[in-house]
């Protein structure tokens, strides 16, 4: 497996720029680093989340049409 170690301080532009200089096949590599790694959702989050979706199904109406309210965007 390949290893590289850096200890450098970039802004999220200066990383940007470094990653559009890689391969298709490098970005690839990065990109799946990236989203194969466990995610962990925050207890709090997943609370408020299905708080949100138990009220949707006692309450439809409070639900908002995503066509009508993209008009406002």
């Amino acid at each position: 497996m390949e290893t590289i170690k850096l200890n450098i301080n970039l802004t999220v532009n200066q990383l940007m720029e470094a990653v559009k200089q890689l391969s298709p096949k490098d970005k690839l590599k990065i990109n799946d680093a990236i989203w194969s790694d466990d995610m962990e959702i925050p207890i709090e989050h997943q609370k408020i989340v299905m708080d949100r979706i138990s009220k949707s199904k006692t309450n439809p109406e409070r639900l908002l049409d995503w066509d009508e309210v993209s008009k406002n965007f």
